[in-house]
């Protein structure tokens, strides 16, 4: 962590709280955006982030500094976030699991071959919100925040071979709900 982030960080906790501010602009937008993609909604999501920096703030004293704080901060968002998502979306799309053991690594992984055109791509992010709010913040973390599969795995709690083979079933049923959808077949 830079130095000038441990010293902000210790003044806040310190009592200084007008320099939240500071915190809130440097990462807020990175929480609203994954608030946002494992919520599904933007109101929420709004009010997520709030709920997020506050629960932050209010424990900013047992920050130990083991990891980063926007690992440390994008767990507090991780587990707000989903958390939220089960309580009001409790919907959940299943997929055969025989289809998914069936479909071959190679097919799964052709999805980011469609990204080139705009109606998989559009299918591809309604698949998305289709997904649980895990396996909607792995992808948000892993593909549209470009974190590593071991931050994945520091701000989920999971460790890096149970991340890695969640993203991998997370391509091949997304690979099926995008065929589903672009064939009428859902």
């Amino acid at each position: 962590m830079q130095t000038e982030e441990q010293e902000l960080i210790r003044r806040i906790a310190g009592g200084e709280t007008r320099l939240c501010a500071r915190l809130v602009d440097r990462y807020g937008r990175a929480v609203y955006t994954l608030a946002a993609r494992i919520a599904g909604c933007t109101e929420d999501a709004e009010e997520l982030t709030q709920d997020i920096f506050l629960k932050a703030f209010s424990s900013l004293d047992r920050f130990g500094g083991r990891s980063s704080f926007s690992t440390w901060l994008y767990r507090i968002a991780y587990n707000t976030a989903v958390s939220h998502a089960r309580r009001t979306r409790p919907k959940h799309y299943g997929i055969d699991e025989r289809r998914l053991a069936a479909l071959p690594d190679s097919e799964a992984d052709r999805l980011e071959e469609w990204a080139e055109k705009q109606e998989r791509l559009d299918a591809l992010n309604r698949a998305v919100e289709r997904l649980d709010p895990e396996e909607r913040a792995l992808v948000t973390l892993f593909y549209y925040e470009d974190r590593s599969v071991g931050e994945c795995a520091a701000i989920t709690e999971l460790s890096e071979g149970n991340v890695k083979v969640r993203l991998h079933r997370i391509r091949k049923k997304l690979y099926v709900l995008v065929n589903d959808e672009m064939n009428g077949t859902e």
